[in-house]
């Protein structure tokens, strides 16, 4: 009896690691890293457009290349309004999305993020980024209310502004921070989806410069 029980056991066993093993192969694969190169790309400033009557033109006008040097320095995350400001410069801006994780409705940056993190600091530093006018804008899913959202995202921009600043040692001066909550989820038709839990790096000053 007692040796019937030892191979049931074993069998249970060897049952449960071979789900467990099974499960393992079906969950989606992690997204990987963005490289640092990738992010430069991404980021870099298009050619100007050629204007019919003239030589090419910047797609800002002189109201909002002041307002986006007028970024630089910022002590403080953007105020709504300012944030919707940005949102429209951010149509004719470089930008690209990163894959940055947070502790469950929390601000703090996981260790998962870290190599995320170095990439991006890297390509801020680079010759190419380094003067450019930056903003790091969070969003997040449609759990929860609009409000408690907002909150959360505009503190996850600057948990990601305060890394890069004290643990990757980028100069403050040029990173400006926005929240903007549930709305404009990347994925509408999954409001829940993880890919609408984003930080997105628009690169301002790309509105205003030439591709060298």
């Amino acid at each position: 009896m007692t040796s019937h029980f030892k191979l049931a056991g074993r069998l249970a066993a060897a049952s449960l690691a071979a789900g467990l093993l099974w499960s393992a192969s079906e969950m989606p694969a992690a997204a990987q890293d963005v490289s640092s190169d990738q992010i430069i790309k991404a980021l870099s400033p298009a050619p100007l457009t050629r204007s019919l009557n003239g030589p090419a033109q910047p797609a800002v006008g002189d109201s909002d290349r002041a307002f986006i040097e007028g970024l630089r320095h910022r002590t403080r995350s953007l105020t709504v309004d300012e944030g919707d400001h940005v949102a429209e410069l951010a149509k004719e801006s470089a930008k690209i999305d990163l894959e940055i994780y947070f502790d469950f409705n929390s601000s703090g940056i996981t260790v998962k993020s870290e190599p995320q993190l170095s990439q991006l600091g890297d390509a801020l530093r680079s010759a190419q980024l380094q003067n450019s006018v930056i903003v790091l804008s969070g969003f997040t899913d449609a759990r929860g209310s609009a409000d408690y959202n907002q909150q959360l995202s505009e503190r996850r921009a600057e948990a990601v502004k305060q890394y890069l600043v004290d643990k990757l040692k980028l100069s403050p001066d040029n990173l400006s921070t926005a929240g903007y909550g549930l709305r404009d989820l990347k994925n509408k038709a999954n409001p829940y989806a993880a890919e609408n839990r984003r930080v997105q790096i628009v690169n301002l000053s790309s509105a205003n410069q030439a591709q060298k």
